[in-house]
């Protein structure tokens, strides 16, 4: 009898499948990146937003002729085999300079998102750890700032100090920031009523340290999406200072400045190859990040499904 019992027991049972790793097996960061790479919007717009990218950091090996050399013979030229997209009004390829205007605008783009969500994320921060009069201050502060006309502000700032990249790049990172700011101390009051946070208090832990070691972390994914449509605000606006004349210095080449010639109704309705590409160019860099926070939005969204 212990014998058929023993022969039982070692008896190999069955082999049971096994089972398909969970969703809960991978980590949150896996489960955002799977999302949005199955955004077809967004990675197009991130195909589209690299290439240009690489052709303005290119753009010495690229452009087929000097950006800024004049050349009068060939005024306002029509597309040709030798100047693909045509001249401009003092001769001057219109593609070279499509291609270095690429620097300017995305340039200007990155620099003053940055900065504005910079500001936004400090402020917000110490508005939603500190409470009372602190966030009171900073709360009237953004109230001051949004009730001015942003573009009105830059235009001013920009007739007082002297129209150039570096103006408008701080201007807008100086001007835009309430939008960060408003959404940083959202989250921060929400988060000072978690169990996580009170009890990192209750240990002793300062507002430097909760700030740091819990707030900022908690809130960089919701303001990568605010930064992502930050840059394609700041690149249209930069676009229409330098139309208005108020923004990159000529000769160097910006898609706003690039505009300016379609002023003219003959120039709009004989030359387009003179406004076509560079608006363009501005329309397709800012969908084409528009798609990206788009996809990054529902990414980092911990409501959407895998």
């Amino acid at each position: 009898m212990n014998v058929a019992v023993s022969a039982t027991a070692q008896r190999p049972g069955p082999t049971m499948p096994q089972a398909a790793p969970s969703t809960a097996a991978r980590s949150p960061g896996q489960m955002a990146m799977r999302r949005f790479l199955r955004h077809r919007l967004a990675l197009l717009g991130l195909v589209i937003l690299a290439v240009i990218a690489a052709l303005s950091i290119l753009a010495p090996l690229l452009a087929p002729s000097d950006p800024l050399k004049v050349d009068l013979a060939f005024f306002r030229k029509p597309p040709s085999p030798t100047h693909l997209l045509g001249t401009d009004s003092a001769g001057r390829d219109v593609l070279s300079r499509l291609i270095y205007a690429g620097q300017v605008s995305l340039t200007v783009g990155l620099v003053a998102a940055l900065m504005s969500s910079g500001i936004g994320l400090l402020l917000g921060s110490i508005a939603g750890a500190y409470g009372g009069w602190v966030d009171a201050v900073v709360m009237r502060l953004t109230d001051v700032i949004l009730s001015f006309p942003a573009l009105v502000v830059i235009i001013t700032l920009v007739a007082l100090v002297g129209p150039s990249m570096v103006t408008i790049m701080v201007g807008i990172g100086l001007f835009f920031w309430p939008t960060a700011c408003r959404l940083v101390r959202a989250l921060a009051l929400s988060l000072r009523e978690q169990d996580f946070f009170l009890a990192a208090r209750a240990l002793g832990a300062t507002r430097g340290h909760l700030i740091a070691r819990h707030l900022v972390p908690s809130v960089l994914s919701p303001l990568t999406v605010t930064a992502t449509f930050a840059v394609a605000q700041a690149i249209l606006l930069e676009a229409a200072l330098s139309f208005l004349g108020l923004g990159v210095r000529p000769p160097q080449p910006s898609w706003g400045n690039m505009l300016s010639d379609a002023q003219s109704l003959t120039i709009l309705e004989s030359m387009p190859w003179l406004w076509l590409p560079p608006g363009l160019m501005i329309a397709i860099t800012v969908l084409a990040i528009n798609f990206i926070g788009d996809g990054l939005r529902d990414a980092l969204d911990p409501r959407q499904r895998t």
